[in-house]
């Protein structure tokens, strides 16, 4: 995968943590230590969208547009 250079900004608290980090070696570098961060809070957001998003379903009109038609279809399923 390609990468991109990106210069950001931290507070000398937030860099001294990350730093704190890179040298427990539980990150390679910064850059490393950036990246998995971000991912994450990328991965939290996109994951609470979609539970936004779930929670406007209305749970009986999605449960018979999944069965429309099931009844049909049923006689030609194998048996288990």
């Amino acid at each position: 995968m390609s990468r991109a250079k990106i210069a950001i900004s931290l507070d000398e608290t937030t860099l001294a943590r990350l730093d704190r980090l890179v040298k427990q070696e539980i990150f390679p570098n910064r850059s490393r230590a950036v990246e998995v961060a971000v991912a994450e809070k990328l991965e939290r957001i996109e994951r609470s969208r979609l539970a936004r998003e779930c929670a406007k379903l209305e749970r009986q009109f999605e449960k018979a547009l999944a069965e429309e038609g099931l009844s049909e279809d049923a006689a030609e399923w194998p048996e288990y």
